[in-house]
């Protein structure tokens, strides 16, 4: 589904006993969505049943950090994030998500699922300064060297602290 969307300054923001649910395809193409997906995102479970799950990708994410989760989950490992999505409605709302693959009995990757839960204000205050920093460099290097640009910048600052991907989202 093409859309044209424009952001809007205009947060929604998770309840704490709120847990949005997906189930994707090995492609991202949404198969399910619980009631507060569809609540959050502002389209109906119509809309968001066979479209890619980048639907509710707000442009203040860095394409690195999505490339870092499908690394991880094409590979069979779960993958942690904090993520700004986009609502239909051009307004925002942070997650922390979980995606973990989904094995059939020969071991074989056949989807994902998704959980998505508030996440606590010193990750988004800190992952909102990340990705913005990560987001500059994606637009300084153009779109053919985007991703690497913006993954150096994400070294960097594990490097320097020390942490892996993992520890740092877990830690934030």
């Amino acid at each position: 589904m093409k859309r044209s969307i424009t952001p809007t300054s205009v947060e929604r923001v998770m309840r704490d006993e709120d847990f949005i649910v997906s189930m994707t395809d090995t492609k991202g193409i949404i198969t399910y969505g619980n009631r507060t997906f569809i609540e959050f995102s502002g389209y109906t479970e119509d809309e968001l049943l066979g479209s890619q799950h980048n639907i509710v990708r707000h442009p203040d994410m860095p394409r690195a950090v999505f490339a870092l989760l499908w690394s991880k989950i094409t590979k069979g490992e779960e993958c942690f994030a904090f993520v700004k999505n986009m609502s239909k409605d051009g307004g925002f709302y942070w997650v922390f998500t979980n995606v973990t693959p989904n094995f059939d009995t020969n071991g074989n990757i056949t989807g994902y699922f998704s959980v998505r839960r508030k996440p606590r204000a010193s990750g988004v205050k800190v992952a909102t300064e990340v990705y913005r920093i990560m987001l500059e460099a994606e637009k300084k290097a153009g779109p053919a060297n985007a991703i690497a640009a913006s993954t150096k910048i994400l070294v960097d600052i594990l490097t320097e602290k020390g942490l892996s991907y993992d520890e740092l989202v877990l830690a934030i």
